[in-house]
């Protein structure tokens, strides 16, 4: 995973060097969304793992978990997102939201899970530049 990790970032890389105004374009974009303003952060970003459940995507909800977690989010904060990500998915939603409180204690426990990566490593990145 770590080397697929290595080969996805070069590659993201070489694309925004190809694609800067695209690619910089959705950093900025980003930045903006998971800022705190009216909204603080880490809800922004606990939204963002609910969607992430709610899509089926593991990298973008162990991003969003982690991000979240780094913004101070409490357990009862991110189990009430948990909820209603699994009230508007049903069971497979519980299925999805037990991967995001799994990421959770990882962050918790001071570990950084190293499977962050394809879709959404580089938003991990990105949003704390």
């Amino acid at each position: 995973m770590i080397q697929e990790t290595n080969v996805q970032n070069g590659l993201l890389a070489e694309l925004r060097k190809l694609s800067p105004a695209v690619t910089g374009g959705l950093l900025r974009m980003r930045q903006q969304a998971y800022r705190n303003g009216t909204v603080a952060a880490k809800y922004k970003l606990l939204t963002a793992m609910a969607i992430s459940i709610a899509i089926r995507c593991e990298p973008c909800i162990r991003a969003y978990v982690r991000m979240a977690s780094d913004q101070g989010i409490t357990r009862e904060e991110l189990v009430e997102f948990l909820e209603v990500a699994m009230t508007m998915q049903g069971c497979p939603g519980e299925e999805w939201a037990l991967k995001a409180y799994a990421a959770y204690k990882e962050c918790v426990a001071g570990g950084a899970s190293s499977e962050v990566a394809t879709c959404c490593q580089h938003a991990v990145e990105e949003v704390k530049e």
